[in-house]
């Protein structure tokens, strides 16, 4: 399929195609709840939001691999050493590792504002010296780089039927959205990290610190406290995809159904989250693989109905998703990395 995914995207030099397919197989391994999603893209515009997961994957899995134990002062060499390879890249076009060479790519193909790369990498930054947020003012500022740009890298790929700048503000709360999820879902997790991402006024509100937290992680008991704060994250959480859902209809019709699949996976993670208690300094949450088959089935429909309204309109005809190219939710039950883009 990268081969077909290539070739409607007419790239055709081999050290690039070689680059986009490193970043595929990236995004398979490590993305699934979004890779799933991106098979309902077209295939000509499947390698770019390939080359943006992967870049963000190389990213997140310096500062974040909990398998690594490389000192943090290695970890701040290797994010500038990326950084200085960013630059370059987007300069010249070019460059000697294939994640920044697709990338590179994408951004001169679509245009994509090379400030958005330059914020999300101050926010890659940040969380080598930062292990808590105050406030939701504090997290917001950590957000815009760390997510938010991922919506807005995504955008020109996607395209829209209003202007985009009309469509930036809600894309940009979809990748808010798909990252608050996962910091709840993986607030065990980053605990181990040495870092929470729950706000301190919010934990306060109800009584919490993170002392109380570390307590529930490493003894494996509850407390209410804990629970009302999760509980609180998660509503906050939902108000946000409420923000979000209204640029769902501004996208490029043949792009809907991948977003709107990401958007329902992601909100079922709340769910389940919801339905186990809200027990995820104990374990994670899982969105079961019918769930997922459901949705993946609904977004063949709706991509099939796209498919067939350009056509009736007069647009470029797509070819049809055959069955070996569709997207399999058996595949995907693993849920997504804490910092998947959208």
């Amino acid at each position: 399929m990268s081969t077909r995914e290539l070739d409607a995207a007419s790239i055709t030099d081999p050290a690039l195609r070689a680059a986009y397919s490193h970043c595929r197989r990236l995004n398979a391994r490590h993305g699934r709840t979004y890779f799933l999603a991106t098979r309902l893209l077209p295939l000509e515009r499947r390698p770019a939001v390939h080359a943006l997961y992967g870049f963000a994957r190389w990213a997140d899995d310096i500062v974040d691999d909990l398998e690594v134990t490389t000192a943090p002062a290695e970890r701040s060499l290797a994010l500038r050493r990326l950084e200085d390879q960013l630059a370059q890249g987007l300069r010249t076009g070019s460059s000697s590792e294939p994640v920044v060479t697709a990338l590179a790519d994408t951004a001169r193909r679509y245009a994509i504002d090379p400030r958005h790369f330059s914020d999300f990498m101050t926010s890659m930054r940040q969380d080598l010296e930062v292990t808590e947020y105050p406030t939701y003012r504090d997290l917001e500022q950590y957000m815009h780089g760390s997510a938010a740009v991922i919506g807005l890298q995504m955008l020109p790929v996607l395209g829209t039927v209003v202007p985009r700048a009309e469509a930036a503000p809600h894309a940009a709360a979809l990748g808010v959205a798909f990252q608050l999820t996962n910091f709840l879902r993986d607030v065990g997790e980053d605990l181990d990290r040495g870092r929470t991402y729950l706000p301190g006024e919010l934990l306060a509100a109800h009584g919490v610190d993170r002392t109380l937290l570390h307590w529930s992680r490493t003894t494996g008991r509850t407390d209410p406290r804990v629970t009302e704060a999760l509980k609180a994250a998660a509503a906050f959480t939902r108000g946000v995809y409420r923000t979000a859902a209204p640029g769902l209809a501004m996208l490029d019709p043949v792009a809907r159904p991948c977003i709107r699949t990401a958007f329902v996976l992601y909100g079922a993670i709340l769910d389940a989250i919801a339905d186990d208690g809200y027990a995820v300094l104990h374990r994670r949450a899982v969105v079961s693989r019918r769930r997922r088959a459901t949705v993946a089935c609904d977004g063949l429909i709706r991509l099939a109905a796209a498919r067939l309204r350009q056509r009736r309109d007069g647009g470029p005809a797509l070819p049809p998703v055959p069955p070996d190219h569709a997207p399999s939710p058996g595949g995907a039950c693993t849920p997504p990395s804490r910092k998947e883009p959208v």
